[in-house]
C-alpha cells in the first residue's frame, strides 16, 4: 500500500508488481483531484479513476509514445469504455456533489475568457491520462446551469417579467439556446469532423468532446449577453446611436469568442486536419457587423423582442 499526497489530498495505491515488467495499480478512498490536470503535478502518476485499474508501462516505452497520441495515450492505460459506460459514470456523478471539483470548474470559467488555451490544455492532458477528451466531472455542467439561473434573474429584472416569464425565460435559456444548440452543433461538427477532417481512421472525435466544446465557447456569449448586456444596454439605448453600437458590438465580440473557443477546441485534436475551417464564419459576421453598424440597426432590440415574443410577455 502505497500513499500519495498531491497539494492537499491524500492518495492510497496498492501497487502489484506483473513480471518484474509491468506494475498493475488500483485506487482507493481517494477524492478527485484538479490538481493532476496540471503538467506540475507529481510527474509520473498523474492519473487515475476511483477503483480502476492501470497499467504502467516502463520509462523507455512511455518516452517513444510521448511524441504521439494513441487510442492509449498516457503511461497508465486503463480498459477501454464503451460511450455508454461514460455517460452512465458522468451522470451517476451529476448526483453526487462531493465528486465534483468546483474550484476546477471556476477556474476553466475564468480562463476561458482570458486564456481559453489554457483550458483546452488540460483537455489534452485528459486524453493523456484517462484516455478520454470529453469531461468526466460535471462540475463545469452545475456552475453553467447556476451561471444561466443567475443571469436568467438578471435579464428577468431589465425586461420587468412576471414571476412566470421568469420560469419561461429560464427554461428557454437552458434547454433551447444552451442544451438544445449544443446537442444540434455539436452533432453537425461531430460527424463533419469524423467523416472529412481526420487525418487517420485509428481515432474519432468524441460526441461527448463536442457537446464539451460547445459548452465552453457558450460561456463567454452568456457573460457578454447575458450579464454585460442588460447592465448596460438600459442606459446606453436612451441614446439611439450610442446604443446601437453598444449592443451590436458586444454581439460581435459574444459572437468572435464562440467561433475562437470553438477553433481552439478542435485544433487541440492532433488527429484533425484543416481545422481553420472553424475561422471562416468569422469574416462572415464582421462584413455583417460592419454593414448592420452602417445602417444603424440594433440587433439588441430585435433580440430582446424576440425573447418577449417567445414567452408571450
Amino acid at each position: 500500500l502505497v500513499c500519495l499526497v498531491f497539494d492537499h489530498y491524500m492518495v492510497f495505491i496498492t501497487i502489484n508488481f506483473v513480471n518484474g515488467q509491468y506494475l498493475m495499480c488500483n485506487t482507493c478512498n481517494s477524492l478527485p483531484l484538479h490538481s493532476l490536470y496540471s503538467p506540475n503535478s507529481l510527474g509520473i502518476l498523474t492519473a487515475f479513476f476511483i477503483g480502476e485499474s492501470f497499467k504502467y508501462c516502463p520509462s523507455s516505452v512511455a518516452s517513444a509514445r510521448s511524441s504521439r497520441f494513441s487510442r492509449a495515450d498516457g503511461c497508465f492505460q486503463h480498459v477501454q469504455m464503451t460511450a455508454f459506460a461514460k455517460l452512465s459514470r458522468y451522470f451517476r456523478r451529476l448526483v453526487n456533489f462531493k465528486h465534483m471539483d468546483f474550484e476546477f470548474a471556476i477556474w476553466q470559467m475564468l480562463y476561458l475568457l482570458v486564456s481559453p488555451q489554457k483550458v483546452y490544455r488540460n483537455f489534452m492532458y485528459r486524453k493523456r491520462t484517462k484516455d478520454q477528451w470529453a469531461r468526466d466531472d460535471p462540475a463545469f455542467l452545475v456552475m453553467l446551469s447556476a451561471a444561466l439561473f443567475l443571469s436568467s434573474v438578471l435579464y428577468a429584472v431589465s425586461l420587468w417579467l412576471s414571476f412566470t416569464g421568469f420560469i419561461k425565460f429560464f427554461l428557454w435559456v437552458v434547454f433551447v439556446d444552451c442544451i438544445g444548440t449544443g446537442i444540434l452543433f455539436g452533432s453537425a461538427i461531430w460527424f463533419f469532423c469524423n467523416y472529412f477532417l481526420r487525418r487517420t481512421s485509428d481515432q474519432d472525435v468524441e460526441w461527448g468532446y463536442c457537446f464539451d466544446v460547445h459548452l465552453n465557447a457558450f460561456f463567454p456569449v452568456l457573460i457578454f449577453l447575458h450579464v454585460i448586456l442588460p447592465v448596460v444596454y438600459p442606459f446606453a439605448r436612451s441614446i439611439t446611436l450610442l446604443g446601437c453600437i453598444v449592443g451590436n458590438t458586444l454581439w460581435f465580440v459574444a459572437i468572435s469568442y464562440y467561433i475562437y473557443i470553438t477553433f481552439l477546441g478542435y485544433a487541440a485534436l492532433p488527429f484533425l486536419k484543416n481545422v481553420h475551417f472553424f475561422l471562416y464564419p468569422f469574416t462572415f459576421f464582421f462584413i455583417s457587423y460592419v454593414a448592420i453598424l452602417t445602417l444603424q440597426w440594433s440587433i439588441s432590440d430585435a433580440i430582446i423582442d424576440f425573447y418577449r415574443y417567445r414567452i408571450g410577455h
